[in-house]
C-alpha cells in the first residue's frame, strides 16, 4: 500500500486543499507514520465542493432521469465491488480493522448501491380525484438539493453507502466527509466515481477533522446532513444545523446495547454470538450488545464459556496483523483511542471484578486483550458509558420483568439481542425493549433492505431499507383546478 491518493476529491478532480491544512495519520499495528500531508478542508474547500455540488443539481445530475442515474449507480457498485478486495486494505491501513472485515465493507457499500439504484425509478407520487371544491390534487416526491454526510472510522464504506447511495438515487448530490482517523478508502472511490459516469460535482468528498465537519453543517447552501459518530457530536451538528439554515439532520449515534440471555436459550449460540460481538471490528461497533445481561440460572456456565471462547481467540492467533486473510481481531483505530478503551478498563478494576483480559497485548501498536467484567453496579462508567472497544460487562437478573428493567436502563437505544428457545417471550421482550434494532438469537447486523438507527439518545432517522431514503427526500402538494 505504497501509494494512495492524499487529495480533495471535488467536481471529478483530485485538488489541494485550498487551506494549507493536513492531517497526520499513523499505522495503529505499529505506530509507523502512514502521511502527514492528508489534505484537510477549510472554508474556502467546502464552498469549492458546495458549488461543484450546486452546479451538477442544477444541471446535468438533476436533469437526468431516474433510469439513467440508476444505471450509473449499479456501473458504480460493480466497480467498488471489483476493488472491495484494495479498498478494504486501505482501511486497515489507516485505523488497524482485520483486511477481511473491511473488504466485506466494500461489498456491503456495494450491495447498498445496487439496492438504491432499484429504487431511483420507484419514487412516486399520488393523485386524487377532484373532490367538491374542484380540485384535482396531486403529491410528489423530490429531492432536496445538495446534500451531505459525516462517517464515523470504524465502517467506512457502510456508512458512505449508506448515506450517498439513496441521496443519489433521490437526484441529490452530495458532499461527504470520512473520518480523519479513516480518510484513505473512500478517497480511493474518485477514479470509480468518474469510471461510473457521475457528472462533475455529484459526489465530491472532502477530508478533515471537527471543524471541516462543523463547516458542513452550518453551510447556508447545504440542505441536509447526515452523521454517525459520539452523541455528543451529534449535539454540535444539530445546533449548527439549526442556527444556520435549519438544514435537515439525521443522527446514527452512540449505543450501549443490551443482551438479555434467559436461562432457556441455547447457551451455545448466546456465548459464540457474544464473543462475536466482542470480537468484530475489536468491538469498534455502535450496535455491540456490550451489556450482557444473564438469568442467574446459567451465569456461572455462561461467563466460564464465553472467558473461553475470548481466551482461545486470543491464543489462536485470532488477533494480529489486520493485513492477514486469517486475522479477525487487529488493533483499535489509533493511540488515542487505545488510552481510552484503557481508562475504562482501568475503571471497570476499580468498580466490578475482571474476568478476562484487562490488558495490552504484545509490546507494540494498538492492541487490547477482549476484556469482560462482571459484578459491576450498574451505575459504573463502564456499564454507563459507550466504551468502543473490546470490552463487555456480564450482570445477572432473576425475572423476565427484571431484565426489560436492565436492559432500558441507560440514555441509549440503538440495539439490543435476547436469547431464548421461547418464541412468545421473544415477541414480548422485543416489543418491550427500547431500541431501534432488535436481534433474536444472534447479534444485530444491519441489512441493506431494513432500517438502520436508534431510539432516545442513539439518534433519529433511518438508514438502510425504504425507509433510507426518505432522508433524501421533500414531499410537494400540488392542487390544480
Amino acid at each position: 500500500m505504497a501509494s494512495f491518493e492524499t487529495q480533495l476529491f471535488i467536481n471529478n478532480e483530485y485538488v489541494d486543499a485550498k487551506s494549507g491544512e493536513f492531517l497526520t495519520l499513523y499505522n495503529p499495528t505499529d505506530d509507523t507514520l502512514v502521511s502527514d500531508k492528508i489534505h484537510s478542508a477549510g472554508e474556502a474547500d467546502i464552498d469549492a465542493a458546495v458549488a461543484a455540488a450546486k452546479a451538477a443539481f442544477k444541471g446535468p445530475w438533476g436533469k437526468m432521469g431516474p433510469t439513467s442515474r440508476a444505471k450509473i449507480l449499479f456501473k458504480f457498485a460493480d466497480l467498488v465491488r471489483q476493488k472491495a478486495e484494495d479498498l478494504g486494505k486501505l482501511e486497515s491501513l489507516a485505523m488497524g480493522s482485520a483486511v477481511s472485515t473491511q473488504t466485506l465493507g466494500s461489498h456491503a457499500c456495494a450491495d447498498l448501491l445496487t439496492y438504491y439504484a432499484g429504487w431511483a425509478d420507484k419514487l412516486l407520487g399520488e393523485t386524487s380525484y377532484p373532490g367538491e371544491d374542484g380540485k384535482y390534487k396531486i403529491s410528489q416526491r423530490e429531492p432536496i438539493g445538495v446534500c451531505s454526510g459525516i462517517g464515523a472510522w470504524n465502517a467506512s464504506y457502510l456508512l458512505f453507502g449508506w448515506k450517498v447511495a439513496p441521496a443519489l438515487a433521490a437526484g441529490n448530490t452530495f458532499i461527504y466527509k470520512p473520518s480523519e482517523k479513516s480518510p484513505l478508502g473512500l478517497l480511493a472511490l474518485g477514479p470509480l466515481i468518474k469510471e461510473a459516469g457521475f457528472p462533475p460535482g455529484v459526489i465530491n468528498i472532502v477530508n478533515g477533522a471537527g471543524k471541516t465537519g462543523a463547516l458542513l453543517a452550518s453551510h447556508m447552501e447545504i440542505r441536509q446532513i447526515g452523521f454517525t459518530g459520539s452523541t455528543a457530536t451529534g449535539r454540535r451538528i444539530q445546533e449548527a444545523a439549526a442556527k444556520s439554515n435549519l438544514k435537515r439532520v439525521s443522527l446514527e449515534l452512540g449505543g450501549k446495547s443490551p443482551s438479555i440471555i434467559f436461562d432457556d436459550a441455547d447457551l451455545e449460540t448466546a456465548v459464540t454470538k457474544s464473543a462475536q460481538g466482542v470480537l468484530v471490528n475489536t468491538g469498534q461497533v455502535c450496535a455491540m450488545a456490550s451489556r450482557i445481561f444473564v438469568q442467574e440460572g446459567i451465569a456461572d456456565q455462561f461467563i466460564g464459556a464465553l472467558k473461553g471462547a475470548l481466551e482461545g481467540a486470543s491464543a489462536s492467533g485470532a488477533i494480529g496483523d489486520p493485513m492477514n486473510k486469517n486475522t479477525m481481531v487487529g488493533p483499535v483505530a489509533d493511540k488515542a483511542q487505545f488510552d481510552r478503551v484503557m481508562s475504562y478498563i482501568e475503571s471497570g478494576k476499580k468498580d466490578g471484578q475482571l474476568v478476562t483480559g484487562g490488558t495490552r497485548k504484545g509490546d507494540k501498536g494498538n492492541f487490547i486483550e477482549p476484556t469482560i467484567f462482571k459484578n459491576t453496579p450498574s451505575d459504573a462508567k463502564i456499564v454507563r458509558e459507550e466504551v468502543f472497544g473490546p470490552v463487555a460487562t456480564v450482570q445477572t437478573f432473576k425475572t423476565e420483568e427484571e431484565a426489560i428493567e436492565m436492559a432500558n436502563d441507560t440514555i441509549f437505544g440503538l440495539s439490543a439481542c435476547v436469547f431464548t428457545k421461547n418464541i412468545s417471550r421473544a415477541l414480548r421482550v422485543t416489543r418491550q425493549i427500547e431500541a431501534g434494532t432488535v436481534a433474536v438469537n444472534d447479534f444485530f447486523f444491519p441489512t441493506v433492505d431494513t432500517g438502520f438507527g436508534g431510539f432516545k439518545q442513539s439518534g433519529y432517522g433511518r438508514e438502510g431499507g425504504p425507509e433510507g431514503i426518505n432522508d433524501y427526500l421533500q414531499f410537494k402538494t400540488i392542487h390544480i383546478k
